[in-house]
């Protein structure tokens, strides 16, 4: 027994690990359920090109992040970036965001986004839902030439249905200036919070996770599964029948499958009640080797309309020029879904990498290799009932000793930064009480 057990050896447990040690304690057992630590932060390797769990940066705009990333990594082991991504829309490529980058597209289209703006609907009321909060900040010619189909693809959920609090940094403002100049010149626009990254020059992102986990005096036990956690007794079931009690668990493995493994308490009866109302999406993430050099330089492109399957491609040869062979380029395509895909899974894959090689002018022959990869637990759902009810849940499990934490423990949209910082968080918070 430990005094504090952590379950997942993801970003988030991993920090909460490493900031336990750096406070000298030591009481502590580390808990993964596969072989590989990273959770989804992690890389694969397949004839010779380097994948990752999708498009993985890091964004380092906190202090103590990036002197972290500066002592475990090194900047001199990173590739220093800016950005360079793309909205494909209307047959052209506008830069990102497209609420500030007009130029290029269809004249009307420029006209009817600027327009709607102007005419905006003015409000004291704070909008509910994210689809009166764009017409609300954007007006109607943004909304429906990017906000409105982007965000109901990549959610795969209506977002009227979708409440604000998700946003924070991750959607830019405008006004009508930048809108005006971003409409009559083509130009970088240093706005976002990702307008500018660091990647691993070898290894994917992967190598920063092992950075990090290298710097754990405490073993990792690998292949550990959790089936249930006793809220009475305070003792963590794993599917490989092995048994451990806790004083205090951090668990970073996503609530909705916390919540179904309580047992034994009143408590935890009605918590495994909510486990089904928790959503979230699923992705699909194809991986594809092209036997082409510079096939795209640029290193992401959004989709907002229907006709693609994808809401996303990227391309990490641009990132790191190693995770691709000599004279070769690769690419990453998402899409995502609610509980089932809307039609075979081949068949979506099959149209999403048509539609790929189509756009980007290569044929079947040059793809050296696919990696397809199944991502359960994508982009939580910000909905009513979730505001409403996830405070509760989380106190009621912190005060069963249970910290719930991390991007799907805490069942929120994070970053990289944001899953180092709140294992920080809960490591100082356990060791204080």
């Amino acid at each position: 027994m430990a005094r504090i057990v952590i379950i997942g050896a993801g970003l988030t447990g991993l920090s909460a690990a490493y900031h336990l040690e750096q406070q000298g304690f030591f009481d502590y057992q580390l808990f993964e359920k596969d072989e590989t630590v990273g959770g989804l932060c992690r890389s694969v390797h397949q004839d010779k090109f380097t994948f990752d769990y999708t498009g993985h940066l890091l964004h380092a705009s906190d202090p103590y992040f990036r002197s972290l990333i500066e002592k475990v990594v090194g900047m001199e082991h990173l590739h220093s970036i800016n950005r360079q991504s793309f909205i494909y829309s209307h047959e052209t490529y506008s830069r990102y965001p497209f609420q500030i980058n007009l130029y290029g597209l269809p004249p009307s289209i420029i006209a009817e986004c600027i327009t709607g703006f102007v005419s905006r609907p003015i409000s004291r009321k704070a909008p509910a839902t994210f689809h009166q909060w764009v017409l609300k900040n954007f007006g109607k010619g943004i909304a429906k030439n990017f906000f409105f189909p982007f965000q109901n693809k990549i959610f795969a959920y209506d977002i009227r249905k979708v409440t604000t609090s998700w946003m924070g940094r991750f959607v830019p403002s405008t006004s009508l200036e930048q809108m005006i100049q971003g409409s009559i010149a083509d130009k970088p626009v240093t706005t976002g919070y990702n307008a500018h990254f660091v990647y691993p020059k070898i290894g994917g992102i992967q190598f920063w996770i092992e950075k990090l986990a290298q710097q754990l005096k405490n073993p990792i036990q690998k292949g550990f599964a959790v089936e249930s956690v006793n809220l009475k007794s305070k003792t963590i079931h794993f599917t490989n029948g092995h048994t451990t009690q806790f004083d205090s668990l951090i668990s970073t493995m996503p609530l909705d499958h916390l919540l179904t493994g309580l047992e034994d308490n009143h408590k935890g009866s009605v918590l495994r009640r909510a486990a089904p109302k928790l959503l979230c999406n699923s992705v699909v993430n194809f991986n594809l080797g092209i036997n082409r050099k510079n096939l795209s330089d640029k290193h992401w492109i959004y989709f907002p309309e229907k006709k693609y399957p994808f809401y996303r491609i990227g391309f990490p040869h641009n990132f790191a020029p190693t995770a691709v062979p000599e004279g070769c380029s690769s690419l990453y395509g998402e899409f995502s879904y609610l509980k089932k895909p809307k039609a075979p899974m081949k068949k979506i894959l099959d149209q999403a990498i048509g539609a790929t090689q189509e756009l980007l002018s290569f044929s079947k022959e040059e793809i050296i290799t696919q990696k397809i990869i199944q991502i359960p637990h994508a982009y939580v759902i910000y909905d009513e009932w979730r505001e409403k009810n996830l405070p509760r849940i989380l106190q009621t499990l912190e005060d069963n000793n249970i910290y719930s934490v991390g991007r799907y423990g805490g069942w929120k949209y994070s970053s990289m930064q944001e899953a180092v910082l709140d294992g920080k968080a809960v490591a100082e918070k356990i060791i204080s009480t």
